[in-house]
């Protein structure tokens, strides 16, 4: 697959002024609205709500992130925005509509102008855009010609859905004005969706990778005994920054010595001492799209015979995981198969017998002591994104694949990934350029 380098692309949309990323084509967010509405019923009427502003303490708030169904249908990276998609409306101008925050004096002086309705058109391709206040008598308006109302929720594997939701409010709000509508719901049709990337999608996901690429280049130049885990975060961190990137797309794991075999370690506040390796998994967000990275490295600069021996079954693992990740395979065929490579390398470094693999329990294989979590998820939007796990893995589709051996004994834990486009051609790694290779990791910390 080609890419082009991210802007010859695109043509120039008046993006959100805070937004540190490069404007994106509207022509995205019209083809992914087009592909949602195809999936409707007839006389149908969505509605996806931005997410909630989340307060810390005080008048603090946590930075704003958009909702990621609401993003991939209008670009709109804006607090409390509605968008409304009503494919069979009576009346053109109500097929797709938004609704936007007004931006007044005061707003425009404390947090600086909002989208103007002529700059969220350019942005979204929407050409219906009301300000937030007209929303109930528009809605009312055309509402009673739909039979049926999609309303978005969280529906993730891993959600906390604890929190009541902006969506939480609305729905329980439009149940009580409207109760005679049927409910459907829409975040079937946008896992199904955004499981499958547009070309212009998989150039912000490059985008994201090349930036994380650059941060790796960085901290290998870096790292040192004595180095302590927060400095290499804040060295990423800087990189990140620098290259448009509002920042980690998740929280970063930086981890040395034993720290690598708590899988969720992100305290990040230990020293890096000599002899030790540091596993850290990162990845740069860019444009709301998110890449993911795992490197495991030694402080001193040189891996030892064993820690030599440790990672390259890891990286066996990694590309003969990589090779089999193909469109069509199930993710529960795929796991499977992964844990019998892992087997057959943990059987090798002596780490199991065969008298353990024999007798393991197949709810718990015998693999699971070194190696306790999956090996892909997809991602995109969110970096554990949306997308069937029990339906055959579509082309397009981009995934991780991160295996692991963590040995606590020995204070040993390495993992690598890499972000993976599935293609029916074959697959396309995003992180190729990154080094991986024992011998390129040595030779980029000692140049």
């Amino acid at each position: 697959m080609r890419f082009f380098l991210l802007g010859q692309a695109i043509t120039f949309a008046q993006n959100q002024k805070n937004m540190k990323y490069l404007p994106i084509s509207n022509s995205l967010f019209i083809k992914n609205r087009k592909k949602f509405a195809q999936r409707l019923k007839p006389s149908s009427l969505a509605l996806f709500n931005a997410n909630d502003i989340m307060p810390t303490n005080a008048d603090g708030t946590m930075p704003f992130r958009q909702n990621n169904d609401l993003f991939y249908l209008s670009g709109v990276d804006q607090e409390e925005s509605i968008l409304m998609l009503f494919p069979d409306a009576p009346q053109e101008k109500y097929k797709e509509v938004l609704f936007l925050k007004e931006t007044s004096k005061e707003i425009a002086i404390w947090e600086g102008e909002k989208l103007t309705k002529e700059t969220a058109e350019k942005t979204s391709g929407i050409s219906t855009v009301y300000w937030l206040k007209d929303f109930d008598s528009v809605l009312k308006s055309i509402i009673y010609e739909a039979d049926h109302l999609y309303l978005n929720n969280n529906e993730h594997l891993r959600a906390n859905t604890e929190l009541q939701t902006r969506d939480d409010r609305f729905r329980a709000k439009l149940e009580a004005e409207y109760p005679l509508h049927q409910i459907e719901r829409a975040a079937p049709i946008m896992h199904e969706l955004r499981a499958v990337k547009e070309s212009e999608e998989i150039e912000l996901m490059q985008q994201a990778c090349n930036i994380t690429g650059k941060a790796v280049e960085r901290i290998l130049k870096f790292i040192k005994p004595g180095v302590m885990e927060f400095e290499i975060q804040a060295e990423i961190m800087h990189e990140f920054l620098r290259n448009r990137s509002r920042g980690f797309a998740y929280e970063p794991i930086l981890a040395s010595g034993f720290n690598a075999c708590v899988l969720h370690y992100v305290q990040n506040n230990q020293p890096c001492k000599d002899g030790d390796l540091i596993l850290m998994d990162f990845g740069a967000e860019y444009a709301n799209y998110a890449s993911d990275l795992t490197r495991t490295v030694p402080v001193s600069g040189k891996f030892t015979e064993r820690q030599k021996e440790v990672y390259q079954a890891v990286l066996t693992v990694m590309k003969s995981a990589t090779a089999i990740l193909r469109p069509g395979i199930t993710l529960h065929d795929y796991h499977k198969r992964v844990g019998e490579m892992m087997t057959e390398q943990l059987l090798k470094l002596g780490l199991l017998t065969q008298a353990e693999v024999d007798a393991e329990n197949p709810d718990w294989p015998a693999y699971k002591k070194y190696f306790m979590h999956g090996t892909s998820h997809y991602i995109g939007l969110d970096v554990h994104d949306v997308g069937s796990w029990h339906k055959p893995i579509p082309a397009g589709s981009v995934f991780t694949v991160e295996p692991g051996i963590y040995i606590r004994e020995e204070n040993m834990g390495i993992r690598l990934e890499n972000d993976i486009l599935i293609a029916d051609d074959g697959n396309h790694d995003l992180m190729g350029h990154i080094p991986l290779e024992i011998e390129e990791i040595e030779a980029a910390m000692n140049a």
